[in-house]
Formats: C-alpha cells, sequence, structure tokens
C-alpha cells in the first residue's frame, strides 16, 4: 500500500517540485538574457543555469531509483533523510554553478556522497532479502545475536 512508504513519497513529490523550481529558474534566464527556445547558447550565466540544469535532470533518475531501493530494502527514514540531503545538495550545486562552474564543488560532492551511501544501503538491503529469502541466511541475526 502507498501509504506505508508515506516519507519516499513525500521526498519524491519535493524532488520534482524541485526540479521543477530549477527549470522555472532556467526560463527566468531565458526571459533576463533575451534567449528563446530551442537556443542554448548565450552569455555565461545562462549558459552555467542551463547547464546546472541539465546536470540535475541527468542525475534525477539515478537519485530516484537508489532512494527507492535504499527505502524499501534497507530503512525508509534513514533513505528519506537522504533525500532531503541530496534535494538540498542539488541547491547547492546549482547555486554555485550559476555564480561560477568552480563553485558548483561543494554541492557535487555532497549530491555524490549521499548518492554513494544511498547505492551502498541499497545494495546491503538487496543483499540482505535476498539472502534470507532464497538461501534462509539472516545477517541480522547473525550480526546481532539476541
Amino acid at each position: 500500500m502507498a501509504a506505508d512508504q508515506v516519507f519516499l513519497l513525500a521526498v519524491s513529490l519535493l524532488s520534482a517540485l524541485h526540479m521543477g523550481y530549477l527549470a522555472h529558474c532556467v526560463g527566468r534566464s531565458r526571459l533576463k538574457h533575451s534567449i528563446l527556445p530551442p537556443a542554448v547558447t548565450g552569455p555565461a550565466e545562462f549558459e552555467r543555469t542551463f547547464r546546472a540544469h541539465q546536470n540535475c535532470v541527468e542525475g534525477y533518475l539515478p537519485f530516484l531509483v537508489t532512494l527507492w531501493v535504499s527505502g524499501l530494502f534497507f530503512h525508509e527514514g534513514l533513505a528519506a533523510l537522504g533525500g532531503l540531503v541530496f534535494i538540498a545538495a542539488r541547491q547547492m550545486y546549482f547555486n554555485g554553478y550559476v555564480t561560477s562552474a568552480k563553485n558548483r564543488l561543494p554541492g557535487f560532492y555532497l549530491t555524490l556522497a549521499v548518492w554513494i551511501i544511498l547505492s551502498a544501503t541499497g545494495a546491503i538491503g538487496i543483499l540482505h532479502h535476498f539472502l534470507d529469502e532464497y538461501l534462509d541466511i539472516n545477517l541480522r541475526k547473525m550480526l546481532f545475536k539476541s
């Protein structure tokens, strides 16, 4: 049932709204610099804004996949928290990139760290599920003997 994953759903919706906001920023930059679609070149500020948004779009699908896998197979609350940090990091990345390509790096590194953590926790969760479901090996019981 969808309500069982309310935190993942909320973070997914918030991230979609955030992506819409970033697209809106590109539109505002187009107006500011009088650049009509489909043109993607112009003043450096516009090109950085456009590229920052494109980079966020390129990283969005891997983020959603790792968010949900980590949330479903490892821990929903931790994955949702990671998702919130990811959204904040993407905003840092976007704001930094708009001012200077070099300024994007702190947001990029934080984004990368969150993505690695979500990927790792998702992989651990899938491995645990596979071992428990198909090989009758419960890692939790083995590691934390009660």
